[in-house]
């Protein structure tokens, strides 16, 4: 399979959509610590070496071309001006944003990056996006076509994919359990708290959406994707390029590998741990296939009773999709369907009308502010679909002697009330307008003509239901998901301390001061107050190699920070302060 893409022909967006700017934030580069710049140093420094022979060959040209670089904390703007030249945007935004908007954004084609970055505590895995993951992980494949051209796919087929009422809830328990995670100063009772609460959430859940579903795709394609075949993988989902932790336990044999296919939706996962299974992908185009595969389970595709039902259960705002292009947005509260034919829908709450996901002049949510219904199908004794009827030909058939218009459908149901209004659209009769307009099936009544102007919609067959409004921009503000704003860090004096010395060092480093003093100062000053900082030591090491200091105060610095290691760190953070060591040595020439 060969998948064209013209990503780079593609003029980057100039536009945010309105929706979106919720979301969006300022970066404040000057709110980044001289801690946080060691950080991105540490994590940058080992992840590039290890996926240099790790990862697919397009991270590191991605690295290039996105102005990435080990030293120091992107500037997102910097990253934009870059992407701008592949056809794409960058904006910061804060923290863990929903899927559905992420995903939105990247329809639009822009990456959205999370602004703060990880704490010391988290630096070989964070339970919260931060811009690690998403400046470094996710940004440098956008230089592939295909993978692009993957992602602009998957936001189309999302986009209309139907969200769940307790997707909302299930968001924001993940979302508070990630921040508590990340939150160094966080008590252990509310870390316990949070999780009980998903626990509880994830307990009570009915099966899953099909935006739920899609999520799981993404997440282990996007997210923690791995290409090759099963016997030798690469790496090239962004959770995995990102996590220093993670990045070298998924290659490990003890992680479950399995070959890529529409299957892997089955399968749940953690956002706040490591991945007990890992999917396959033999190449990007396999992507576009699973996309596809899946593509034809949702209910935007499928349509008919099957959209109908999903739309109903999901009790969120949907849309429905006559045959006539007609589009019907609202919560799905009833419909009527009997044989092969649906006869009948009623929404409820804020509803609109569209055509081609534009909302027609006067249909908005507020002209339909308290729902919207009518009868669908076929008219008694007519072949011809009315739809397929010119206006003057309609209203022969159809107005009494008193003017009024009688329509009787075979279903059963029988509207009655005088034509005021048509809509067409490229040449069809997509709607009529009535006033003193009575709607019933037998004795059931379901519209009065003091109710005011009835809408009838025309249509003989639903050919797609999907989530959200069809026109999102005109229909104004849903029960959406919050942007939710990282608060800033209040640091105690201790830390305000450490993050002076940690200065200290930075600036060092680009000082053309090299005299034996200025280093031996920081040292002092190092083992009186800060050795239990280990950070700070792994900077101080490479100083004493930039600074050309004897061999014996760079060996108690290393003796010093695997002390440190060995005592105050998991296990799994051993490893990582060692290959600091050695890359510094490296980097030097020592090895």
């Amino acid at each position: 399979m060969t998948i064209q893409s013209n990503i780079f022909l593609e003029p980057a967006p100039t536009q945010i959509p309105e929706q979106l700017k919720k979301y969006i934030v300022k970066q404040h580069y000057d709110q980044y610590t001289p801690e946080h710049q060691s950080t991105w140093r540490y994590i940058m420094r080992q992840l590039k070496d290890f996926l240099s022979k790790n990862a697919h060959p397009s991270y590191l040209k991605g690295l290039k071309e996105t102005g990435i670089t080990i030293d120091k904390i992107p500037s997102i703007d910097d990253i934009d001006k870059k992407l701008q030249k592949l056809g794409w945007r960058a904006m910061p935004v804060s923290g863990f944003i929903p899927p559905a908007a992420f995903m939105e954004f990247q329809l639009n084609n822009i990456l959205p990056i999370a602004s703060a970055i990880r704490t010391v505590e988290h630096i070989s895995y964070t339970p919260a996006p931060d811009i690690v993951h998403e400046a470094a992980g996710h940004a440098p494949f956008l230089v592939h076509p295909v993978f692009n051209s993957f992602l602009k796919q998957y936001a189309k087929v999302v986009r209309k994919a139907i969200t769940n009422k307790q997707d909302f809830e299930q968001y924001s328990a993940i979302r508070k359990l990630s921040d508590i995670k990340e939150d160094p100063n966080a008590p252990p009772e509310e870390i316990q708290k949070a999780q009980a609460h998903l626990n509880k959430i994830n307990s009570e859940l009915k099966s899953p959406s099909e935006a739920s579903l899609l999520s799981r795709f993404i997440w282990f394609t996007s997210e923690y994707g791995l290409i090759g075949d099963m016997k030798k993988q690469k790496i090239y989902g962004a959770g995995l390029l990102s996590s220093l932790g993670e990045a070298k336990k998924c290659l490990h044999p003890d992680v479950k590998k399995i070959p890529l296919d529409s299957s892997c939706v089955e399968y749940s996962y953690d956002i706040t741990d490591y991945q007990p299974q890992l999917f396959v992908t033999p190449d990007f185009e396999t992507l576009h296939t699973v996309l596809e595969d899946l593509k034809k389970k949702c209910a935007f595709y499928l349509g008919g009773e099957y959209g109908l039902k999903k739309a109903k259960e999901a009790e969120t705002v949907c849309t429905i999709e006559l045959n006539t292009g007609l589009q019907i947005s609202g919560v799905l509260e009833n419909y009527v369907h009997e044989g092969d034919q649906t006869l009948f829908i009623k929404l409820k709450g804020a509803c609109q009308l569209s055509y081609q996901e534009q909302q027609l002049k006067g249909h908005g949510s507020q002209t339909h502010e308290s729902g919207y219904s009518t009868p669908l199908g076929v008219l008694r004794g007519s072949h011809i679909p009315p739809h397929q009827m010119s206006f003057s030909e309609f209203k022969k058939h159809y107005t009494e002697k008193n003017g009024d218009m009688k329509l009787e459908f075979a279903s059963g149901w029988m509207l009655q009330g005088t034509l005021i209004e048509s809509i067409h659209k490229d040449n069809k009769l997509i709607l009529l307008r009535f006033k003193n307009c009575q709607v019933k099936r037998g004795d059931t009544i379901y519209y009065k003509p003091e109710w005011g102007f009835f809408d009838l919609a025309l249509g003989e067959k639903i050919s797609s239901v999907f989530g959200g409004p069809a026109d999102r921009f005109a229909y104004g503000d849903l029960e959406d998901f919050e942007a939710i704003y990282v608060p800033s860090t209040a640091f105690t004096s201790e830390h305000k301390q450490a993050l002076s010395f940690y200065q200290k060092i930075r600036s060092a480093r680009e000082s053309t001061d090299r005299s034996p003093l200025y280093f031996e100062t920081l040292m002092k000053e190092y083992h009186k107050y800060f050795s239990k900082h280990w950070l700070t030591g792994v900077e101080l090491l490479e100083l004493a190699y930039i600074f050309k200091r004897p061999t014996k105060e760079k060996q108690l610095l290393t003796k010093k920070l695997i002390s440190a290691s060995n005592n105050n760190y998991k296990n799994e953070k051993r490893p990582f302060i060692k290959n600091a060591i050695h890359l510094i040595e490296k980097e030097h020439k020592i090895i």
